[in-house]
């Protein structure tokens, strides 16, 4: 039978980046991620990577080579692929969760 529903709960924390942590449903190409960010996470280097997603708790922004947008939880997220849409996140809160759907 086809599985519809995502069971977060059951799905094991994954690391990739010092402060922060997700959980990863992956099904063919597609990755539905629930993110944790801390306020102390520093993103690596620019990332020119496409996210569609949505702010569930807290306050980040993303500098977009120097034009800054502040998202806060309701927010949702559209970066496209692409140099021309390179960002950076910060976290402005202790905590920032996000729910991310993205390509493999």
């Amino acid at each position: 039978m086809e599985t519809y529903r995502v069971d977060f709960a059951s799905l094991p924390w994954e690391t990739q980046l010092p402060a922060s942590r997700f959980k990863a449903f992956r099904r063919g190409e597609a990755v539905l991620r629930v993110v944790e960010y801390t306020k102390d996470f520093v993103a690596p280097d620019w990332c020119s990577g496409g996210h569609i997603g949505f702010v569930l708790d807290g306050e980040l922004e993303i500098d977009f080579d120097g034009d800054v947008v502040r998202f806060t939880a309701g927010d949702g997220i559209f970066i496209p692929d692409g140099e021309a849409h390179r960002h950076k996140p910060t976290m402005l809160t202790d905590v920032v969760r996000v729910v991310l759907v993205e390509h493999a």
